[in-house]
């Protein structure tokens, strides 16, 4: 009852029994993942499962695989006397200890110590993932969510061997990372004064009563990271521009093209105010991003470039005195520039710039990769470029849709609907030859949080559509089977009863 579905599994009638003189055989390059396994077993069984350096009776093994699997294959082997895991990398392990959690009782997920019968079927697992990028991005600018969701987000994303996490940090509606060099960024622009109430849409708008605001601070992304790291996720910044980015005008003035003050944006939708395209404004971008590499170790750092609003460009004599200068022929040439410019600058630094593709338009940057979302459209364009694509069409993987086209009952959306059955059966590659599918990164389902103000809340949003992406993207096409994937998920279901999350209910 494995999920997401190995790539190959044999079982036998044979049991292995965890008890109290049961010990983890460990290598060092697996002492992590030993480790983090042992205080799961030890949490929830109260046997002491010590790491040791030599076989002693019934043992978990960690070992070195002869044969090369990959960067995040393993080796699960159950008999009744030992478990032996092996891997050719640290992922791998990690990923083999996930897959022989699921194997016990869902009790194993439980914070506390549960009585119950340790034991696990006797089995065979060859597993490799399908897709490099399995991934979930969060939107955090519209409603913030604190440290201790992030790390639940994190556990989750480990127990469903996902491995990227996209976290959208800034918006018109709130910029959530502490930058040291400009402390208004947090100061004015993480906060705003109150927010909208209703749909987007709705006419009149009504508005609470209430502040909403928050940041991280350097010191809590980089215990965010290490959290994520040790559970082999990758955290992807995102920091928007040149649209989106109203906080941060609010905050500096003097980055927008008007002079006008505005606030931190407090209702949702496309928002005309962009940055404007001086050096002195791509020098705080270069500033940015500076630190955001400090902290993100990520090899790709997203700049979003997504729903850019020309219209302050083609009213500015500014700008477009400089769309003269440049040489360029109209307002998207421009926001290639900038794109440009930053795809540059993060290029020097040995990153990859990443963006949603918007950033094709007037021109694609030379080392950019592309975030799919607005159909297929733009991954086939970018792939057949030979750039990479990460595939998250709208149609298919957006979190913030509705998950019924019976929408009474359910919380307000954003509109549309993705249900469990269209996320599993997307196929990111489905359009592309075998040539196109090599710029195939892989994909993630995003959830955008303009209709989605607390941590229960996204948990419902997530869940379990999660669940269905991540076999989506792990397991091999010829191999996944939603009847089965169904039967299996009402299983794993219960592990998220026992982890405490709020997820939609079958129907």
């Amino acid at each position: 009852m494995i999920l997401p579905l190995p790539q190959h599994l044999v079982s036998d009638s044979a049991h292995f029994t965890l008890d109290a003189q049961t010990s983890i055989q460990t290598l060092p390059s697996a002492e992590q993942t030993a480790q983090f396994l042992a205080e799961h077993l030890r949490k929830s069984t109260g046997f002491p499962v010590p790491l040791v350096k030599d076989r002693q009776g019934k043992t978990i093994c960690f070992g070195w695989s002869a044969e090369d699997l990959g960067p995040e294959g393993y080796h699960l082997t159950v008999t009744k006397d030992q478990v032996v895991l092996e891997a050719s990398r640290e992922a791998g392990f990690f990923h083999a200890a996930i897959g022989l959690l699921q194997l016990f009782p869902p009790e194993v997920f439980s914070p506390s110590v549960k009585e119950c019968d340790w034991t696990i079927p006797a089995v065979h697992i060859e597993d490799r993932p399908r897709f490099a990028w399995r991934g979930f991005m969060l939107d955090v600018s519209r409603h913030f969510m604190p440290v201790s969701f992030i790390k639940t987000v994190l556990d989750l994303l480990a127990l469903h061997k996902m491995n990227v996490f996209h976290w959208h940090l800034t918006d018109d509606q709130g910029w959530r990372i502490e930058i040291q060099k400009y402390p208004q960024l947090t100061e004015i622009g993480a906060w705003r004064k109150n927010t909208l109430i209703g749909h987007g849409h709705d006419h009149p708008k009504v508005f609470d009563d209430v502040p909403h605001g928050g940041f991280y601070t350097q010191a809590e992304i980089r215990e965010l990271v290490e959290y994520a790291r040790v559970r082999h996720i990758t955290i992807v910044p995102e920091v928007d521009l040149p649209g989106h980015m109203q906080a941060a005008i609010a905050a500096y003035p003097e980055l927008g093209n008007t002079g006008q003050k505005l606030e931190v944006c407090n209702f949702w939708g496309v928002i005309e105010h962009v940055l404007n395209p001086s050096e002195a404004t791509l020098k705080f971008l270069e500033d940015v991003l500076t630190e955001v590499m400090d902290l993100f170790p990520s090899p790709y750092i997203c700049i979003g470039g997504d729903e850019c609003v020309k219209k302050e460009w083609r009213e500015s004599a500014f700008a477009q005195q400089r769309m003269q200068e440049l040489g360029l022929q109209n307002e998207e040439e421009l926001q290639s520039f900038m794109v440009g410019r930053m795809d540059t600058f993060l290029h020097q630094h040995g990153r990859k710039l990443l963006g949603w593709d918007e950033i094709l338009e007037g021109g694609l940057a030379p080392h950019a990769t592309v975030l799919s979302w607005r159909g297929e459209k733009g991954g086939i364009q970018a792939a057949r470029a030979g750039h990479d694509v990460v595939m998250v069409p709208q149609e298919h993987l957006y979190l913030d849709h509705y998950q019924s086209s019976d929408r009474a009952g359910e919380p307000l959306a954003i509109g549309g609907c993705n249900t469990l059955e269209k996320v599993y059966q997307y196929n990111p590659v489905g359009w592309a030859t075998p040539e196109e599918a090599r710029f195939v990164l892989g994909t993630q389902a995003n959830l955008w949080t303009e209709y989605v103000k607390t941590p229960e809340h996204a948990q419902y949003m997530m869940f379990p559509r999660l669940c269905a992406l991540s076999e989506m993207a792990w397991t091999d096409p010829e191999k996944q089977d939603l009847a089965d994937f169904m039967i299996r998920l009402k299983v794993h279901l219960k592990r998220l009863d026992v982890l405490g999350i709020q997820y939609r209910p079958l129907e």
